[in-house]
C-alpha cells in the first residue's frame, strides 16, 4: 500500500520491508535529530493493523499470546509475541486496548497469516478479528511530542512515542499540520540505538524471546497456556539461550554498511575466521555514527573484538550472555 506522503517533497521511496513510505526526505541526520527533539513524525502507514472486538477479546488472547492482558487497563501499551509449538518467535504485536477493542500493528504483510491463524483459535469465544489495515495508518510519534491527537485516532502510548492507529484520509493532513516528516531510516537509527528487535530482522526461523531480549517486555513469565510456552519456561529455568543480541559501534571510515546477514567473526581470526553469528540491523546515527544489531553465539566473550564482514567493530552488551 503506498502512502500519499510519498509524493512530499525530497521523498525516497524505501525498498524492502518498508516499501510503500518514505526512507527519507533528503536529510537523514535531520530528520534523527527531529525525532530525537522531539518533534516531527513518521509515516508507518505499510505496516498491518488488525483488531479484536467482542466482550471475551482480552481473556481469549491472553490464551494466545506471550503477555498477560486478560487485565491489560484501557489506553495502557503492551507488546506481545506468538511463538511455534517450539518457542520461535512467529508474530510480533503491539497492542493497545481501547475499552472495546484491541488495536494491533504488526509487521507489513504478515497481517494475513497473523488473522488466519487467530481465526482457527476463536472455538467458542465471543471475538471478531478484522483487518483494518484499508482504513487505518499506523504513525510514530516521537516521545515529547505535542502534537494533539485527532478525533478518530487511537493511541499507543510507550516510552520512546506515541504510535496513533489514524483514519487513512486524514493521513496527510495530519502530516502537514505535525510535520516535518522523517523517513523509516531515520526511525530505524533510533531502533537500533535502542536495543529494540524487529520481526524478520534481529529474528529468523529459530529465534526464541531470550535470545533478543523480549524476556520482561514482550513476554510475561508468570502465565503459561500459550503455544511455546514450555520452551520458554525451559530456559528461563533450565538453560541458557544459544545466541544473544549485541549492539555493535562500526568502523566510521567504511563507506558501505554491513547488511543484514552479514557474517560476524573474531577481529583476531580475520575476515575467513570462524563466524560466529550475523548482523540483523544497521544504520548510520546522527551521533554516534555507523552502528548495528547482531546476533552472535552465547560464548562470544563481552568485549572480543569483532569484525562485521571487513568491517572493525566493537560490541556492547544487550543480552548477558
Amino acid at each position: 500500500m503506498k502512502s500519499p506522503l510519498l509524493s512530499l517533497p525530497g521523498a525516497v521511496p524505501a525498498e524492502g520491508r518498508d516499501e510503500g513510505v518514505a526512507a527519507h526526505y533528503g536529510d537523514l541526520f535531520r530528520e534523527q535529530r527531529a525525532l530525537a527533539d522531539g518533534s516531527g513524525l513518521v509515516d508507518l502507514s505499510h505496516r498491518g493493523v488488525v483488531t479484536v472486538t467482542g466482550s471475551d477479546r482480552l481473556a481469549w488472547l491472553h490464551l494466545l499470546i506471550t503477555q498477560h492482558v486478560s487485565e491489560l487497563a484501557p489506553g495502557r501499551a503492551t507488546e506481545s509475541l506468538i511463538l511455534t509449538a517450539n518457542g520461535h518467535i512467529e508474530h510480533a504485536l503491539y497492542l493497545v486496548d481501547d475499552g472495546e477493542t484491541v488495536w494491533m500493528h504488526v509487521e507489513p504483510g504478515t497481517q494475513g497469516e497473523l488473522i488466519a491463524y487467530l481465526e482457527s483459535m476463536k472455538f467458542f469465544y465471543r471475538v471478531e478479528v478484522a483487518d483494518r489495515t484499508e482504513d487505518f495508518a499506523v504513525v510514530y510519534l516521537p516521545a515529547g511530542s505535542i502534537a494533539e491527537v485527532p478525533d478518530g485516532a487511537t493511541v499507543r502510548e510507550t516510552p520512546y512515542g506515541r504510535d496513533l492507529f489514524l483514519p487513512r484520509e486524514g493521513l496527510e493532513a495530519f502530516a502537514a499540520a505535525h510535520g516535518p516528516a522523517a523517513g523509516v531510516l531515520a526511525y530505524e537509527a533510533l531502533r537500533v540505538e535502542g536495543h529494540r528487535p524487529r520481526l524478520g530482522f534481529e529474528t529468523d526461523h529459530r529465534t526464541i524471546p531470550h535470545e533478543l531480549g523480549w524476556i520482561g517486555t514482550a513476554v510475561h513469565l508468570q502465565k503459561g497456556c500459550y503455544r511455546g510456552q514450555e520452551t520458554v519456561a525451559r530456559v528461563q529455568n533450565l538453560g541458557k539461550p544459544p545466541r544473544r543480541l549485541v549492539f555493535l559501534h562500526l568502523d566510521g571510515s567504511e563507506v558501505l554498511l554491513p547488511g543484514h546477514g552479514t557474517p560476524v567473526r573474531l577481529a583476531a581470526d580475520g575476515a575467513e575466521g570462524r563466524q560466529l553469528g550475523f548482523i540483523t540491523t544497521s544504520a548510520r546515527h546522527h551521533e554516534l555514527g555507523p552502528i548495528a544489531l547482531a546476533l552472535v553465539k552465547r560464548n562470544v566473550a563481552v568485549d572480543a573484538e569483532l569484525l562485521a564482514g571487513d568491517t572493525a567493530a566493537a560490541q556492547e552488551t544487550v543480552v548477558e550472555p
